[in-house]
Formats: structure tokens, C-alpha cells, sequence
């Protein structure tokens, strides 16, 4: 049996726990950056090869290399283009959310220019915070 995650607060979420967290000493802005790009560069390599194997394990053939090609049929390019796009940003926000979680963990405090969720809809407003 999985052993259960302990948590601080019992019932709080990491963004709770988050927003609750005095601040000791800020992390660095610059290291976030570098986790979120590099996130997002492993994102994007990961993507690309989970979208083609995917297409290989559904159709049983290499994915197109072309949509322009000739011998490729409009109803293949255009369903590459849908399955794949969507394996990429699935596999991008996985990632980008893992490396977001990660950062929280590690220093108690939601990355540089993210706000809580809670604090924006006290605000009125209705979009998610953009960093």
C-alpha cells in the first residue's frame, strides 16, 4: 500500500501552504526562470517523441514527416496535426507543472510572479495569474 504524503496543514493543498508560508529569504527569480525554460525545453523534446510513438502504437506506421507531401492523405495530415498538437501541450503542461509543484516543495513558496488563485479571484478577476 502507497504511503500517503505528509502534509503541513492537514487538508491544505501546496498552494495554501504556499500563500501561507512567511517569507524567509526570496528564492531567486533567475533560478525560476531557468527551471521554466528548461521545463519547457524537456517539455517540448519529450512531446514531440511521446506524440510519435503514440501515432505508431494507434495506426501502426510511422507518423507523416509532411502534411504538404502529396502521398499523404488531407484526412492523415490533419489528424496528425490535431493528435499531435494535443500530445505536445499535454506533455508541456505535465512537465511545466511538475517543475512548478517541485518548486513549491522545495522552498515553501509559489514561483516568482505566480499569485495564488484565491488572491486573483478576491480581486475580481476571473483569468489565472499569467507569470
Amino acid at each position: 500500500m502507497a504511503k500517503k504524503a505528509k502534509k503541513g496543514k492537514k487538508g491544505a493543498s501546496l498552494i495554501e501552504q504556499a500563500a501561507a508560508t512567511p517569507n524567509r529569504k526570496a528564492p531567486s527569480k533567475g533560478a525560476w526562470k531557468v527551471m521554466d525554460r528548461g521545463s519547457s525545453l524537456v517539455g517540448g523534446l519529450l512531446a514531440a517523441r511521446a506524440s510519435a510513438v503514440a501515432w505508431r502504437i494507434v495506426t501502426g506506421h510511422k507518423p507523416p514527416t509532411s502534411g504538404r507531401h502529396p502521398e499523404v492523405s488531407t484526412r492523415e495530415a490533419v489528424t496528425w496535426a490535431v493528435v499531435g498538437g494535443g500530445i505536445i501541450e499535454l506533455v508541456k503542461v505535465g512537465v511545466r507543472r511538475s517543475a512548478a509543484t517541485y518548486w513549491v516543495k522545495s522552498t515553501g513558496q509559489l514561483p516568482p510572479g505566480m499569485k495564488p488563485l484565491a488572491a486573483a479571484k478576491a480581486a475580481g478577476t476571473k483569468k489565472e495569474p499569467v507569470l
